[in-house]
């Protein structure tokens, strides 16, 4: 039986909070809540210092599970056991990360863990360095959709040149992970599908992820209560059963121009995904001249954090990759134990 992570990931608004409740309804995996210590843990891992030392584990479980913008919290775990378990458990940064997504999993007596955060779509190589055993499972919504959704989000603040860029930037993402991942790391499905079929596409799925799928996934809204904080209102959606009433939507809550320019910039990127064009007229040439500037800067972003990130890399303290997995320590060189009882997680009631 697998034990690989899997990580939700695509747009924002394309569904991935409904994928991760339908993962999360497996008897098997725990998808956790949006947490914001992942990232930041692995951008401060100078700071930390080396994790093959125990009191430099701990600081950085202390860390993780006390300061207030990591949203800890979110998981309902013990903070004294996980900070216990960390400095306890292998040397590594990603170790020390994985034991509280571990833990999590472990709450409700499952076997494999996962983490749902759409902007993971462009950090896929961060990831692999820490869990390089990881599944990866895109969900791919109409841009036009996408872009809709985004304006109405009272956490957005930017404007829809920008949300247009995030959708091209995942989709963009997904190419480049299809052509460089293998096969069973990699899993690409469309909202409209998994919504329209829900069954079928969830089966397929369950196939990549080597599981037995189980008819629960069908109607997550039980998971919804444990995996989705009620201050999330905007994932309200989530609470009742899966629905199309959204899927298109795009054409009555877009403006005519912001429909004219994603048709136009966006294209290729839609028709390849076999989302049809409505045949809106050409977008006006200073929206056009916006657009290609707001992807130039964020691409120019991109580039200078993967420039520092690269010398990081060259200074690191310590070991990165978990050590928690099968599939982590095969990687690693480590000889593998037979399994017992006593490894398998017990149900907490």
């Amino acid at each position: 039986m697998s034990d690989r992570p899997v990580f939700v990931i695509g747009c924002p608004r394309s569904g991935t909070t409904m994928l991760q409740l339908m993962l999360h309804s497996h008897p098997r995996i725990a998808v956790a809540p949006e947490t914001r210590f992942l990232v930041p843990a692995y951008y401060k891992r100078r700071v930390f210092g080396d994790m093959r030392l125990a009191d430099r584990r701990r600081s950085l479980a202390e860390w993780i599970s006390t300061d207030r913008s990591t949203k800890f919290r979110e998981l309902g775990i013990d903070r004294q056991e996980f900070v216990r378990q960390a400095a306890e458990g292998p040397g590594s940064l990603g170790s020390v990360i994985g034991t509280a997504f571990k833990m999590y999993a472990e709450r409700f007596g499952k076997a494999r863990w996962g983490d749902k955060r759409p902007s993971y779509v462009k950090q896929v190589d961060l990831l692999t360095r820490l869990f390089p055993d990881a599944q990866f499972v895109h969900l791919i919504r109409d841009g036009r959709d996408c872009v809709a959704s985004l304006k109405e989000m009272p956490w957005y603040t930017l404007d829809s040149f920008h949300a247009a860029s995030t959708w091209a930037e995942a989709i963009d993402a997904g190419r480049r992970l299809s052509k460089t991942m293998p096969e069973d790391s990699y899993y690409e499905l469309r909202y409209e599908d998994l919504t329209d079929d829900t069954e079928t596409e969830l089966k397929k799925l369950c196939h990549f992820l080597e599981e037995d799928y189980d008819p629960a996934m069908v109607s997550p809204r039980e998971a919804a209560s444990v995996a989705v904080p009620l201050h999330k209102v905007w994932h309200s959606n989530t609470h009742s059963e899966v629905t199309r009433s959204r899927v298109g939507s795009w054409a009555k809550r877009l403006d005519d121009w912001e429909i004219s320019l994603t048709e136009q910039m966006l294209a290729e990127r839609l028709e390849s995904h076999g989302y049809e064009l409505s045949g809106a007229p050409k977008a006006a040439r200073e929206h056009v001249i916006a657009f290609q500037k707001t992807m130039q800067r964020r691409k120019a972003a991109r580039k200078r954090k993967g420039m520092r990130d690269r010398l990081n890399r060259l200074r690191e303290p310590s070991p990165v990759a978990a050590l928690l997995t099968k599939g982590q320590q095969t990687l690693a060189g480590f000889p593998q134990q037979r399994a017992t009882s006593a490894d398998l997680p017990q149900r907490v009631m």
